[in-house]
């Protein structure tokens, strides 16, 4: 992201003036920066039209009409989370919350996932662990890792186990145990994996079937730095599993970011967390005006 920001405010300090030439450089910097070629076309159409029908001509106008563009694309008045989601006594009525974390090999999915229990733990809710990948070598030990860090129960099975047998095992300990929200590290590997997604599928209908219910939120943890490679991850697990949001790692450092855009207005899934660092408070709720202020300054 930090890229984009700096060929952006290059633009504004580089252009006195409204024209062709400073729209298309504007166009230009967001596909270099992941943002699909469709979404920047459509934001600078947009742009255009209203420079055209108001006669605007002042950058810091324009500056303005940009942000708040971007604000309206990324933002989803029916799934922005604010830290009132949480603590409003209401969410947690009905526990335990189960949230499903899904996402490819290498995103930073089980580090996420440690960053969210410790979140919940800052809330004074009391959280379980569910290390549900049973596949990749140390996933399991990663997961104890911050289970004993944070001080938090975990629930896990034997290497090559059911994945399944291990989230049907921890349910029962969280409604044994009055538990008030469980967080699923799932499996990885690739998104094209077949298996994986009939295997994901079935965690979800033991869910379904031991709670009557689906789970509270199904989060693809994305590499931000990925591309538009990301774009088609979240296509196909969104397609197999109905995602809820996004958790968007490694935001910090050279992250383009456009790509953030591009999901959020081609697939209509918001973004409900980033993170930006290795400590586990590294984390925190998305915020479309935050972004777009951080994008154009």
């Amino acid at each position: 992201m930090q890229q984009l920001i700096r060929n952006l405010n290059f633009i504004w300090n580089k252009f006195k003036k409204v024209d062709n030439s400073f729209l298309q450089e504007i166009e230009e910097q967001l596909i270099l920066n992941d943002v699909n070629a469709l979404t920047a076309q459509n934001l600078i159409e947009d742009i255009k039209k209203e420079v055209l029908e108001k006669k605007i001509n002042n950058l810091e106008q324009i500056k303005n009409l940009f942000k708040n563009k971007i604000i309206r694309m990324l933002s989803s008045e029916q799934n922005d989370f604010d830290i009132s989601n949480f603590t409003n006594p209401n969410y947690f009525n009905v526990i335990p919350k189960i949230w499903m974390f899904v996402g490819v090999n290498g995103v930073g999915k089980t580090s996420t996932v440690a960053k969210i229990a410790n979140f919940f733990k800052n809330l004074n809710k009391s959280v379980l662990l569910t290390a549900a990948d049973t596949y990749r070598a140390a996933a399991f030990e990663q997961l104890e890792f911050f289970a004993k860090k944070l001080g938090l129960p975990i629930v896990h099975h034997q290497r090559y186990s059911d994945p399944g047998a291990v989230v049907y095992d921890s349910i029962e300990k969280a409604i044994s145990k009055n538990i008030d929200i469980v967080l699923i590290d799932t499996a990885g590997r690739m998104h094209t994996s077949h298996n994986l997604m009939e295997e994901l599928k079935k965690i979800k209908k033991i869910i379904f079937k031991k709670i009557s219910k689906e789970p509270d939120e199904i989060l693809i943890v994305l590499d931000s730095t990925t591309g538009q490679n990301a774009k088609n991850q979240v296509k196909i697990f969104n397609e197999a599993l109905n995602l809820s949001g996004i958790i968007l790692t490694k935001t910090d450092g050279t992250a383009k970011g456009g790509i953030i855009l591009t999901i959020k207005n081609e697939l209509n899934i918001p973004i409900k967390f980033i993170t930006n660092g290795e400590k586990l408070n590294n984390l925190e709720l998305f915020n479309a005006e935050k972004f777009a202020n951080i994008l154009v300054n």
